[in-house]
């Protein structure tokens, strides 16, 4: 029992509020205590097939159900109330593509927000910003890859920093 707890204490990572499930994955897979590397690993370890492969890439249909949760939710030591505040409401449509960012919100906390992949939203409610779906870089453009790929906080493609893509964000 106690090596259990000990388990449970090595692969918990707290999620950030209002924090993705792309973005948590990401995060946890990249633990040192956690020998699990992506998604597919994970899905076959909680024999959940490719449903983790279709979260992290914000397709919930259908969304999580209790006992995904449970599996992920034991392995993980997050609540399942707190796994599931890290997916959309099913009263509320995804925009799965592109992905989007608030770069003045990821300047204050870098992680993705769930909420800025809702097809509702356009802009940031808090710095009152329209969202970014690619780097702004002038001649980049590139699109920004799935969160659970945000290692550096940067664009993988011209390096500039997420957290400097502010400046570039128009006003709602």
């Amino acid at each position: 029992m106690e090596n259990q707890a000990e388990q449970h204490f090595l692969l918990h990572l707290a999620p950030f509020e209002g924090e993705s499930i792309s973005h948590y994955l990401g995060r946890w897979f990249r633990k040192e205590t956690v020998n699990i590397s992506n998604s597919f690993s994970l899905a076959k370890k909680l024999r959940l097939g490719k449903t983790l492969y279709r979260w992290e890439r914000f397709y919930f249909n259908p969304p999580p159900d209790q006992e995904e949760l449970e599996k992920m939710s034991g392995l993980m030591g997050v609540e399942i109330e707190r796994l599931r505040a890290m997916f959309p409401s099913e009263a509320e449509p995804i925009k799965p593509t592109p992905i989007r960012m608030c770069a003045a919100c990821y300047a204050e906390a870098p992680y993705h927000r769930m909420a800025w992949q809702f097809k509702a939203m356009t802009g940031c409610e808090t710095h009152r910003l329209r969202l970014l779906s690619s780097c702004p870089s002038t001649g980049c453009n590139q699109p920004f890859p799935i969160p659970s790929q945000w290692i550096r906080g940067s664009c993988e493609h011209c390096g500039m920093k997420f957290s400097s893509m502010a400046k570039h964000q128009k006003p709602c």
